[in-house]
């Protein structure tokens, strides 16, 4: 969200993409600085999300928090505070699912980041909160954990109020973790359900990847223009068993070229290709002329 229409800003902006669905974080992803609520114009931007028929609204936490950080564990209370208030603010905003990277072990072994997690989050949860936490599914860059549903099934364990955690699935990230999204994406969603439940998926991340399975690299691209493919996509997009799990494109903007700064916003023509269900190669460059 961005001051100063903030909420209803995202609204308007999402709309005119033709989505039904979006995602937000509360303030710049790289910070922790945040707006109190009431500058956040939720009024005006729940009347629009009504309006425009968005029936969906997740959020996203900041990156740069690391509740497995046990290097430096004066770091600790102040991850857990700021959850604790971020989830307070989901709640107030209307965010029904609240996207979370778990965080990295820094080198001192994932056992240790991913108890310390589990712990921190049931420190930070309210058990009166509506939102649901939905950790994510990571690409294994550097020393991230979440990579494997195992891992994530072990954060939900060390965590006693796990009723408040629920999964993010981000395809380039499973793909680049070593998941078969691209030729076995029913094996993959049996294997969750199995490992972790169906009924604990509350957001899918439906990026493609600029890298070949199991690279641990985390590059997203643009529907269909990655190593996962159209065909993938389209069929975790329209997936009978995902009808009511909402959909998330963090796709690139497409720039004209390498001096181009800002780019043009992919999304709506992403959405189309979706709901057409048909893959348009020239898409990139139609954005371009356009």
């Amino acid at each position: 969200m961005k001051a100063p229409n903030m909420l209803a800003g995202s609204a308007k902006e999402a709309h005119s993409y033709g989505a039904n669905a979006m995602m937000i974080f509360t303030g710049a992803p790289q910070n922790t600085r945040r707006k109190d609520v009431s500058e956040m114009n939720i009024e005006e931007g729940q009347r629009l999300l009504k309006l425009y028929g968005i029936d969906h609204i997740i959020g996203h936490a900041p990156y740069i928090v690391n509740l497995g950080n046990t290097v430096k564990p004066e770091k600790l209370p102040f991850g857990i505070s700021f959850m604790h208030d971020e989830i307070a603010r989901a709640d107030a905003l209307g965010i029904e699912a609240l996207s979370f990277h778990p965080g990295a072990h820094l080198k001192q072994g994932p056992e240790v980041a991913i108890k310390q997690i589990g712990q921190a989050l049931n420190e930070a949860i309210s058990s009166d909160q509506k939102v649901s936490i939905a950790l994510e599914t990571m690409a294994g860059k550097g020393t991230e954990v979440g990579i494997t549903f195992e891992q994530l099934a072990e954060i939900f364990d060390n965590c006693q109020q796990n009723d408040k955690l629920s999964v993010t699935m981000d395809t380039c990230h499973m793909s680049d973790a070593g998941y078969d999204v691209k030729n076995d994406f029913d094996g993959v969603l049996n294997d969750f359900d199995h490992i972790i439940g169906l009924d604990k998926l509350s957001v899918i991340h439906l990026n493609d990847s600029k890298n070949e399975m199991g690279s641990h690299k985390d590059r997203h691209d643009n529907i269909g223009f990655g190593k996962i493919g159209f065909e993938a996509l389209n069929y975790v997009a329209n997936h009978p068993q995902l009808e009511n799990v909402p959909k998330i494109m963090e796709t690139p903007y497409v720039k004209k070229d390498e001096n181009d700064k800002k780019g043009i916003a992919p999304y709506k023509a992403e959405i189309t290709m979706l709901r057409a269900q048909e893959f348009d190669p020239q898409m990139r460059e139609k954005l371009i002329k356009a």
